[in-house]
């Protein structure tokens, strides 16, 4: 056997069909596509459409609310530090902010930081930076003689409404100072 000479089995590739190529083949003309409409055309394929009988997504109930506004955090039980603190593998001096919770392998996601809850036994002094906590959670804190620092994380359209509200006191107040000047 020399490389030259390598081949696949006879039969093991079949070559692609050739439409549109006369009468003679089976598959000349239409191209085996039928006659006329969207679907003989190229590049189209109508989703969804089962044939004028109401289409299955449009049968089925909507449900619930999917609310663009809702803020993303990652949610972190106060057993579960507990836990962490007992095992050595988050430190108990400084502060607990997401950061450290996801060096600890906790806390992981949430875009807009991180809520404690108060599920499970807590007994540690620890004090942390967070964007949200629950009532119970913070109960359970303040009792062991921690603290707790509520930050507010400020998204990016935010800001940017904030600075849009900035720059139209000013025009307003440089309105205000021409109209003063004019009459004075």
């Amino acid at each position: 056997m020399k490389l030259n000479e390598i081949k696949d089995n006879e039969g093991a590739r079949k070559g692609r069909v050739r439409v549109g190529r006369g009468i003679g083949s089976g598959l000349g003309k239409t191209a085996g596509r039928g006659q006329k409409g969207q679907k003989s055309r190229s590049g189209v394929a109508v989703k969804g459409f089962e044939g004028g009988q109401m289409p299955l997504h449009m049968r089925l109930p909507k449900r619930g609310f999917n609310n663009i506004f809702a803020k993303d955090h990652a949610e972190v039980n106060l057993g579960t530090i507990q836990k962490l603190v007992e095992a050595g593998k988050l430190a108990t001096d400084g502060t607990i902010d997401h950061d450290t919770l996801k060096a600890a392998g906790v806390g992981r996601g949430g875009k807009d930081g991180v809520r404690i809850l108060g599920k499970g036994e807590f007994s540690a002094k620890l004090s942390f930076r967070v964007a949200g906590v629950s009532k119970g959670a913070r109960q359970a804190i303040e009792a062991a003689g921690g603290s707790v620092e509520v930050i507010e994380l400020v998204s990016a359209a935010d800001k940017h409404k904030a600075k849009h509200r900035v720059e139209q006191k000013a025009r307003a107040a440089d309105k205000d100072a021409k109209k003063a000047a004019a009459k004075g």
